[in-house]
């Protein structure tokens, strides 16, 4: 546009007075000045480059995702924080426990000695009675949150055991039981095998079975040198070196497998979505699953030096498990602690991209706010000098 076309327009906006363009152009951006100055001052009053879905909305929709799993990431670690807290009141009190069988099994060791008279060993049973008594009320009580950690309640996802076998010899023969496949053993009961002779004078083996449990003697083998059941078999050795009318009762118990109940578990959340978690099984630890009561709830029988004897061995057993459980609880507790670790490093780095996308340059954002403040003030001056353009026309008039 030339000089001459320009001063035309000019002419022409001076000369009008019911539409003065000049203003109405200066006071279109002094409005938008002022509303860029006003957002930019809104983004320094709250730190945040995004304050509203009109900012970013993809920003926005991004950002609140990622906040959802920082909030989750900092409760999981608060949640694994508290696991640890639970697992060490167990584990606090497996200590006692440990220490009460420790001691039951120095009673038993003293009562083994004959130096005891049959009144003295009754004394040290009225101890390992009550030291029974204490390992239950120790299992029954201990709680955390309210919840009873030890009594079986939580047993939860526990590991197989095998399956077991006992002895009871009556007759002079060393007869001897081994289980072929420990893991296959599934029945529980007592059997009883007794030598007779029939009315030749041939060897016979007679199998009791009043628990049903199925066993039977090999019909292949009269030497009597196994027993078979439905998908279990055991192997006998001995039997044919007992006299007549002796017999040898054994009993069975039966492989316990996994628990898989997840209701019976401590579920402990520690991710930031569904499904992250963690189950926690603390095994039964009362004195009957311990082994040193039996199932009349009596305690483990230390009266004569083979009763004790024996009574040392179920307790280097009951020791063993306790031992085991707080081994299994301490490996729980060093998990979690490098789980606390890594939920706090990703809450840390995901925080980090949260704020590159929502935060403001406050460097960037104070220059913009400076840049707009002048151009509203240059704006408003302008503005002010249009408003005085059409006072021109008064020379007309006179």
């Amino acid at each position: 546009m030339n000089t001459d076309v320009h001063e035309t327009i000019k002419e022409e906006y001076i000369m009008i007075i019911n539409h003065n363009l000049l203003a109405q152009n200066s006071h279109r951006q002094l409005g938008i000045n002022t509303a860029n100055q006003a957002k930019s001052t809104e983004k320094l009053s709250s730190g945040l480059r995004i304050n509203r879905a009109g900012d970013d909305a993809a920003g926005l929709a991004i950002s609140e995702k990622m906040r959802g799993q920082i909030r989750g990431l900092d409760q999981a670690s608060r949640n694994s924080q508290d696991g640890i807290s639970m697992i060490q009141t167990a584990e606090g009190a497996l200590n006692e426990t440990h220490s009460i069988l420790q001691r039951m099994r120095e009673l038993a060791v003293q009562s083994s000695n004959d130096t005891n008279t049959e009144s003295d060993r009754k004394e040290l049973q009225k101890e390992v009675n009550q030291l029974a008594s204490e390992i239950d009320r120790i299992a029954n009580t201990t709680e955390f949150n309210t919840q009873k950690l030890l009594d079986g309640s939580k047993v939860g996802l526990s590991a197989a055991e095998k399956g077991s076998v006992k002895v009871q010899n009556n007759s002079k023969a060393d007869v001897k039981v081994t289980l072929t496949n420990a893991d296959a053993i599934n029945k529980s009961g007592t059997i009883t095998i007794t030598r007779v002779n029939d009315e030749n004078d041939k060897t016979q083996f007679v199998v009791s079975d009043p628990a049903n449990t199925g066993f039977t003697l090999d019909k292949d083998d009269q030497t009597a040198a196994g027993i078979l059941g439905t998908g279990d078999t055991v192997t006998i050795a001995g039997l044919t070196d007992m006299g007549v009318g002796e017999s040898v009762t054994i009993s069975f118990e039966a492989a316990k497998v996994a628990q898989t109940d997840a209701s019976k578990s401590i579920s402990m959340q520690i991710g930031a979505n569904s499904g992250q978690n963690l189950l926690v099984g603390i095994d039964d630890m009362r004195a009957t699953a311990l082994g040193v009561r039996d199932s009349s709830g009596n305690a483990i029988d230390i009266t004569s030096a083979g009763k004790a004897s024996t009574a040392i061995t179920t307790i280097d057993k009951a020791i063993e498990k306790v031992s085991a459980e707080r081994s299994k609880l301490g490996a729980f507790q060093n998990r979690l602690e490098h789980t606390i670790n890594n939920l706090n490093t990703s809450s840390e780095n995901l925080t980090a991209a949260e704020s590159r996308i929502r935060d403001t340059d406050m460097a960037k954002t104070v220059m913009e706010n400076t840049k707009n403040g002048i151009l509203a003030q240059a704006a408003q001056a302008m503005l002010a000098q249009a408003n005085q353009n059409p006072q021109q026309v008064l020379q007309l008039l006179r």
